[in-house]
This record gives structure tokens, C-alpha cells and sequence, in this order.
């Protein structure tokens, strides 16, 4: 039995869809958005329901490399599109769960913070 922070299959099912969990579960969408592996679990989601419906292209008669050209010349700009579009997603994502959408940015926020450290250490001196 899930805990109270994390969602049950029939609230992930939702989620995955585009529902908004409650209010207790915010870390638990926290982690899945911007946590460790939110970019490859963003494209598994996006790229799955694609991916499957695609394999009835499998069902066309002739060479098996007619089809699987045919999805690849769809699984390339869904890619493409995916990754694009994965910061206004996620984004997105976290301001209608009520979170800050900055989030997405905090990796990056903290290396430049470090870089920066790092300059000021080595040379004296603040950065302009």
C-alpha cells in the first residue's frame, strides 16, 4: 500500500495524463520533475503512447524495412519536439501542482553558483 506521499497506480494513471495530484503529494511531484532521472521519465512518457501506436505500421504488407522507415520518419521529429519542448512541460507541470517553476532551473543555479565560488576563491575577487 502506498505511502501518504506518493500517488496509487489509478492517481499515477492521472498524473501521467495530466491530472493534478493533491497537495500532499508536492515532494512527490517535486522529485519526479526536476529530481534525478525526471528527463529520461519525462521522455519514457512521452515517447511510449507514440511509440506503441506506431507499431501498427508493422502491419503493412511488403519489406519489414518499409515500415520501419516509415517510423522512423515519425519517431525522429517526436524526439526532436520532445526534448525541445521539455523545460515548458516541466514547467508547466510544477505551476499547476502550485510549485515554483524555477525549479527546473535550480541544477543549473547551483553550478553557476559553485562556478562562481570557484573564481572567487582562485582570484580574490568578486565577479561584475
Amino acid at each position: 500500500m502506498p505511502t501518504a506521499q506518493s500517488p496509487t497506480f489509478r492517481q499515477y494513471v492521472g498524473y501521467s495524463f495530466g491530472r493534478i495530484l493533491p497537495e500532499s503529494m508536492q515532494d512527490w511531484v517535486r522529485k519526479d520533475l526536476v529530481g534525478p532521472g525526471a528527463s529520461m521519465r519525462y521522455l519514457a512518457r512521452f515517447m511510449l503512447p507514440g511509440s506503441v501506436a506506431l507499431l501498427l505500421f508493422l502491419l503493412i504488407p511488403g519489406p519489414v524495412w518499409v515500415p520501419l522507415a516509415m517510423m522512423g520518419l515519425l519517431l525522429i521529429p517526436l524526439l526532436y519536439f520532445a526534448i525541445a519542448l521539455m523545460n515548458n512541460y516541466r514547467r508547466h507541470r510544477l505551476l499547476i501542482h502550485g510549485l515554483d517553476p524555477e525549479l527546473v532551473n535550480e541544477r543549473a543555479t547551483r553550478r553557476a553558483s559553485r562556478t562562481r565560488e570557484d573564481y572567487e576563491k582562485r582570484h580574490g575577487r568578486a565577479l561584475e
